[in-house]
């Protein structure tokens, strides 16, 4: 499954996605499912919904997917920026990137402890950044009846107290991505 939520490096002006079945039968079942459960107009076999991806989605869509490559490669340059400013930090944990791997960062995550002063010290200073999954998997409310929540797990567990998404957007100058630095390295030192 793709996403086209708007935030993501190919996004539309609104919700949508993308379904990429791997069998006839899945790419059947996905039909109905997103066409209110239909296997033809106002006949519902299943319970459905109106996933249909609808035309002016698909336009900003088609129109921004001509920018997708060159947009990845300045995230890309953004995030290798970032990357060596932070390894001067001991403080501060870049992501990697495996070799072999390809990294087009839809979100620049880095870990840091006292993560929440960092965040709010870049917030009074304008500086957007977010913590997109402060629970752990295992901790979430929907595990709670499988008892998930007793599993140990500390490195997701510490991990969640310590993620940190940074402004990773291809429009950003390298004085941004300075002041995005610099920023983090005062928060430390205040935190």
């Amino acid at each position: 499954a793709i996403s086209f939520y708007p935030t993501k490096n190919l996004g539309g002006a609104g919700d949508g996605g993308l379904a990429v079945p791997s069998t006839p039968e899945i790419a059947g079942a996905l039909g109905m499912l997103r066409n209110h459960g239909g296997s033809r107009t106002y006949y519902h076999d299943i319970v459905g919904t109106n996933s249909r991806l609808d035309a002016l989605q698909a336009a900003v869509l088609r129109v921004k997917l001509k920018h997708l490559d060159a947009w990845n490669e300045q995230r890309r340059a953004n995030a290798e920026y970032y990357t060596r400013q932070f390894r001067e930090i001991s403080e501060v944990t870049p992501p990697v990137e495996r070799e072999g791997r390809y990294h087009v960062y839809h979100q620049y995550v880095i870990r840091v402890p006292k993560r929440d002063a960092v965040r709010e010290y870049l917030a009074q200073r304008g500086i957007g950044c977010a913590v997109f999954y402060p629970l752990a998997l295992h901790r979430q409310p929907c595990f709670e009846p499988f008892g998930c929540a007793e599993a140990d797990c500390p490195n997701a567990d510490r991990a969640s107290k310590e993620v940190l998404a940074l402004p990773i957007y291809p429009e950003l100058t390298t004085d941004q991505l300075d002041e995005v630095v610099e920023a983090v390295k005062a928060a430390i030192s205040h935190a």
